[in-house]
């Protein structure tokens, strides 16, 4: 069975909604980073601006950002980008009424997430749908982003999972913080993370110093790059990404330890340098991390239009071990086009390496259940002629 991405199809633009809407009402910037009073405060559904009896659909489209008109075009900017002489789109409606119409009915229903899910849920089809969607985009030309929180590196086959994800095509860009790539770091320079063996899980004598001897390293080295080309990492995903020059963003945080040079700590910036890898995903992997999941999900796209024209969802999992954090950046993403799983990452990362790296021949889980029943034949025989050994006697 061939896997079909979902299209969003656009709406009829001669029904009464459409035809009878008003064009759009633009004003011009008068501050840097200010939006005139009254401006359209966009939305994660697709959104159409009616201008120059034209309806155009932005290339991508953000949540609780302002509208602009450039040239013949719309573009999505946040507040703080905004320039001088800017034309931002005004009005609060969506009706048309103000020449602007959210139409999220093209989405398919599968496309619209449903709220609420539990440990309790069953991922199955979850798990299914992300493999043949990775195998989609990694054969299409996708570009898949993952989005890491530090708990996933704090173990020893997941760091192995994650490189060979990347390494087979399954990672473009790395989205995280200073801690993430921080103890990915240590663990292939001390194998430790937070002065806990990654193996064992065992802490260390003074394994609490490991990262910051790691942090000071880096920062001698001058860069992430450096340290590793000088032979201090042996294994890992940041050496991983390295090596194959997949590029990497890392925003941080108020009192990062360190923090490693890489790391963004002028936010602005930081979001910028996120959005330009989600103004290029196809497919967004979350895992173990609320603020940076919530704020990719409200930077990212709902849908990209492909090279061929077609409008398709960007669809974006969040897996964590609670309930709390999926479910706020379902919120966030307005339920458009995001698959909540609720269970260790891990675990997760583990599952999805194993489908798409390690597939499961059937002549050896016929095998498998060939020996097997044999095994439970031929001992069932030895307890049998033991007891009829045991009467004799």
């Amino acid at each position: 069975m061939t896997f079909v991405l979902p299209k969003f199809t656009p709406p009829d633009f001669t029904s009464e909604k459409f035809a009878n809407a008003k064009e759009i009402r633009v004003e011009e910037v008068k501050k840097n980073g200010v939006a005139p009073s009254g401006f359209y405060l966009t939305s994660h559904m697709p959104t159409y601006y009616h201008y120059d009896n034209k309806w155009i659909l932005p290339e991508h489209n953000s949540q609780n950002c302002v509208a602009v008109l450039h040239d013949d075009t719309i573009i999505i900017k946040e507040l703080n980008d905004l320039v001088i002489g800017e034309k931002v789109i005004m009005g609060k409606k969506s009706d048309g009424s103000n020449g602007v119409v959210i139409y999220k009915e093209g989405f398919d229903e599968s496309v619209i997430s449903t709220p609420g899910r539990s440990v309790e849920t069953s991922f199955t089809d979850d798990y299914e749908y992300l493999f043949e969607l990775m195998r989609h985009e990694k054969e299409n030309g996708g570009y898949i982003v993952w989005v890491l929180g530090p708990s996933v590196v704090f173990d020893y086959d997941t760091r192995i999972g994650l490189s060979e994800l990347a390494e087979n095509g399954y990672v473009q860009a790395l989205l995280a913080g200073n801690a993430m790539a921080t103890h990915d770091l240590e663990g292939g320079y001390l194998d430790t993370a937070l002065g806990q063996n990654i193996y064992t899980q065992e802490s260390v004598p003074m394994g609490h110093y490991n990262h910051l001897d790691l942090l000071n390293e880096v920062r001698r080295a001058g860069s992430i790059d450096k340290f590793i080309a000088d032979g201090n990492v042996k294994d890992g995903f940041m050496k991983t990404l390295t090596k194959l020059d997949i590029p990497y963003v890392l925003v941080g945080s108020v009192r990062d330890d360190g923090p490693l040079p890489e790391v963004y700590h002028n936010v602005s910036q930081g979001l910028n340098a996120m959005k330009e890898q989600t103004d290029k995903a196809t497919l967004i992997i979350c895992l173990a991390t609320m603020l940076h999941s919530v704020a990719t999900a409200e930077l990212a796209s709902s849908y990209r239009i492909r090279k061929d024209g077609t409008i398709a969802p960007v669809f974006m999992y969040t897996i964590d071990v609670t309930e709390n954090v999926v479910n706020k950046v379902a919120q966030a993403r307005e339920h458009i086009a995001v698959k909540t799983l609720v269970t260790n990452v891990q675990d997760f990362v583990v599952n999805v390496q194993r489908a798409l790296l390690q597939p499961v021949d059937n002549f050896e889980v016929e095998q498998v259940a060939v020996d097997m029943h044999e095994y439970v034949e031929n001992t069932a025989e030895e307890k049998l002629e033991s007891v009829d050994r045991l009467k004799i006697d």
